[in-house]
């Protein structure tokens, strides 16, 4: 590899990288425009494990705010971030695949008494309008409610 691709692959995944940030504080936030801005026109996201719904991003971001309002105290914190670039098109770095483990206390007031973990599958496609997601798949693994 060059030095112009690593740099170009460096800032692909930052940007995709930024991507999974600004949809935990999208989520965290209740900034369900936010959320939406982030999807591919396209974009799905299925949150069927954790036992929510499947389908577009207005229609779950419409779910997530009705779910989510018992909750005013939510804090994603999303980490071991495997970003893999794939090819679309035969043009190399159009797409991303990323598997990260999330850990998700949520509460009515400062301390939580529900917490979730488990693992996300994000797509991610190269857009004019820069990195969107078209895909996020939530596998939860566990809960605990206090």
């Amino acid at each position: 590899m060059t030095q112009r691709v690593e740099l170009a692959t460096l800032m692909d995944r930052m940007a995709v990288d930024g991507l999974i940030t600004d949809y935990a504080v999208a989520v965290d936030d209740g900034d369900w425009e936010a959320y939406r801005g982030l999807f591919t026109a396209d974009g799905r996201a299925d949150y069927r494990s954790a036992g929510g719904i499947e389908g577009g991003a207005r229609a779950v971001s419409e779910w997530l705010a009705e779910h989510l309002r018992v909750f005013p105290v939510r804090q994603h914190l999303i980490v071991n971030r495997r970003v893999r670039f794939e090819i679309l098109e035969r043009d190399t770095g159009d797409t991303a695949r990323v598997q990260a483990d999330y850990v998700n206390p949520m509460g009515a007031s400062a301390v939580p008494d529900f917490i979730c973990g488990g693992r996300y599958a994000f797509g991610a496609v190269r857009t004019g309008d820069g990195w969107r997601l078209s895909e996020v798949v939530v596998r939860e693994k566990w809960r605990r409610v206090s």
